[in-house]
């Protein structure tokens, strides 16, 4: 298998730590609608590795969506946000690292390497 065309990497910024068994959804826009296309959670070091080549994940729009209060709740700590969705579209040929760095009050993303 090629390398794979999507990872993210969910670093807790209160504790400095990864954001451990975070759920994360990616969803592939549809026309105007948004279809689920794969479900996961983050590994121990808060990564994940969408198991797609090049030829499986076809170019287009896609969708994140990291179920933030859920692994707040696990903490003990509240936030003000119960999901974080970030929307980028996949061309052909290109790797797409999507960090998310999250707090219960802020989180902040860029396209990573």
């Amino acid at each position: 298998m090629s390398r794979p065309v999507l990872s993210t990497h969910v670093l807790d910024t209160t504790s400095g730590s990864p954001a451990v068994g975070l759920y994360v959804d990616l969803y592939k826009q549809r026309d105007e609608s948004w279809t689920l296309w794969h479900s996961t959670t983050t590994s121990g070091d808060g990564r994940v590795q969408f198991p797609f080549s090049q030829d499986s994940m076809a170019p287009g729009t896609y969708k994140l969506k990291f179920n933030v209060e859920d692994y707040f709740k696990k903490n003990d700590k509240a936030t003000l946000y119960p999901f974080v969705e970030i929307v980028f579209k996949v061309s052909e040929g290109t790797h797409y690292h999507i960090p998310l760095l999250l707090s219960p009050y802020g989180y902040t993303t860029y396209r990573g390497s």
